[in-house]
């Protein structure tokens, strides 16, 4: 079933051949001739799981903590007026993504659109950056799990609960994904169900249920709208838009993880063009008002929040629904935010395995990575590439070590912030690649079973931001110049131009030709031709 399995294939295996002319290699359905490696996925997730999946991946500490040092950089007015921009930045990739993945169902998908449609070397540096984000940010929720659970005991050591759920998270991804699906939709509903309570209680606080009485739009009125960073004057209010603007689209990322699942979704045709229409606009929706209330609820000079920002608190003690909470006089909340902060980033761990796994996957099938990781077991989990990404959990470890330790591993942690900025850029691109070879190769739009609004224009406008915040999204080391910081915040970009320009060099490939972009191989109709010989349509 798997063939040379220690070698690492040349592109030109996959089809992409020099000068960036795809030759087309097809089966009796329009596949893969020899092996269609997606074939051995299994398709049972369904539009539910695909949702509650990007919203696992979504919704975490970053959004439940990082809401606050969004309030105090930009206040009120500011604060959500860049959620709101980086909303619309979200929306061109998603109706993208929606198109692509609808045509193409496959696991891991951006670096395989990229490599289709624009350039084999983007899709190297776009799916295995893609893939030690997630793997790294993996990492990231094993230390946090511990750091939230010293909220209720100090004296834990955080390594107990890293190695714990490091085991537990990494024999689910083993689990039948129809399994690992159910129990996602279940870890992600409880952070719904929280929002979705927390902007219920913030209604009646802001209408005077609390002790301070009727709140309204007092604070927009006494802290003012806007609020300066770094700098002061008008320039310093956009300062802090922007600086929010960039937290903003790294709360977003998540997202785009229906894309990764596609893969293994049950009538594709139907449940992504579902999934993603229903998981943007739960995640706009529940972000922006939650940010709306929480101007009208919390001070944005709130001493509790720059205190606990200035310490870089990582348990409920730093998140503005706490201190909204202790405002208007209720203790025992943020015990219960401490709860659904441990749900979160555990939630969080169990995407991050799965995501990093399936782009791993995709990696190995468009001859970007070793040909061992497309290896998969009888319930269709790809056992090498969840493995691997699994591994790198281990390096949550390096919190416990000395502070040169925690420095290198905050390194690592900005190279996965950009990662998903760099993978919303190249989905627009995919698309408007998609789109030129479906021109140039007669192929009618009205075919697509999926078909997104303003397009080209929409992917360009995607494209053109994505690129604007990946390129300034550290603009403070400009304004406080020190070295250090400087590579710690373009480490990513720089890894990133490593990767393209090396694979470049090696391979010497050019762009992909329109006219000889494939568009054929895993395309949905070969999928639904063998879901009907399964009995399964």
């Amino acid at each position: 079933m798997v063939k040379d399995a220690n070698e690492w294939p040349s592109p030109a295996d996959s089809g992409v051949m020099d000068g960036g002319v795809t030759v087309e290699k097809k089966g009796p359905t329009g596949g893969d001739a020899e092996s269609d490696q997606q074939g051995e996925l299994q398709r049972t997730l369904s539009a539910r799981h695909l949702n509650f999946i990007a919203i696992g991946g979504t919704i975490g500490t970053g959004f439940f903590l990082g809401s606050g040092t969004a309030l105090l950089k930009a206040g009120p007015l500011g604060c959500l007026l860049s959620y709101l921009f980086v909303g619309t930045m979200l929306w061109s990739v998603m109706v993208s993504l929606g198109e692509l993945s609808t045509y193409i169902p496959t696991a891991g998908a951006f670096s395989t659109y990229a490599t289709r449609f624009v350039d084999p070397s983007l899709g190297f540096a776009v799916g295995w950056l893609y893939w030690f984000g997630w793997a790294i940010t993996y990492a990231l929720s094993l230390s946090a799990s511990g750091l939230i659970i010293q909220y209720w005991n100090e004296d834990i050591n955080i390594g107990i609960f890293i190695a714990v759920f490091f085991v537990i998270f990494t024999l689910v991804n083993y689990l039948p994904v129809g399994i690992y699906g159910e129990l996602e939709m279940w870890l992600s509903s409880l952070k719904v169900i929280t929002i979705l309570g927390f902007i219920i209680f913030a209604i009646c606080i802001a209408a005077g249920a609390g002790q301070q009485g009727v709140i309204g739009f007092k604070h927009w009125r006494e802290q003012g709208p806007f609020v300066e960073h770094l700098v002061s004057g008008g320039v310093g209010k956009f300062v802090g838009f922007w600086a929010v603007m960039i937290q903003a689209s790294f709360a977003y990322q998540g997202a785009e993880l229906v894309g990764v699942a596609a893969g293994e979704a049950r009538n594709p045709k139907k449940t992504v063009p579902s999934a993603i229409r229903t998981t943007f606009w739960g995640i706009m929706v529940m972000f922006v008002v939650t940010i709306f209330l929480l101007g009208m609820i919390v001070p944005s000079n709130d001493p509790t929040l720059k205190d606990q920002a200035a310490n870089g608190s990582t348990n409920a003690k730093a998140s503005p629904l706490v201190v909204a909470a202790d405002l208007a006089g209720v203790p025992v909340l943020p015990h219960i935010i401490n709860a659904v902060l441990l749900t979160a980033v555990l939630s969080a761990a169990n995407s991050n395995v799965y995501s990093g796994s399936r782009v791993l996957l995709a990696l190995a099938e468009e001859g970007l990575a070793p040909k061992i990781l497309t290896k998969t077991n009888k319930h269709g989990i790809p056992i090498y590439a969840v493995a691997v990404t699994s591994a790198i959990g281990l390096l949550g470890f390096l919190n416990l070590s000395p502070a040169g330790g925690q420095e290198a591993f905050n390194w690592l942690l900005n190279i996965s912030g950009v990662a998903g900025l760099t993978t919303w850029g190249s989905t627009c691109a995919s698309l408007i690649g998609f789109r030129r070879a479906l021109k140039a190769q007669n192929v009618p739009v009205s075919d697509l079973p999926y078909i997104s609004k303003f397009q080209p224009f929409t992917a360009w406008y995607g494209l053109f931001f994505n690129i604007l915040v990946a390129l300034t999204q550290g603009f403070a080391v400009f304004i406080e110049w020190k070295t250090s910081d400087f590579f710690a915040a373009y480490i990513s970009l720089i890894l990133f131009a490593a990767f393209w320009i090396g694979h470049k060099l090696w391979y010497r490939q050019g762009f992909v030709h329109p006219a000889a972009a494939d568009l054929f191989r895993g395309r949905y109709d070969s999928h639904e031709e063998r879901d009907a010989a399964d009995g399964k349509v």
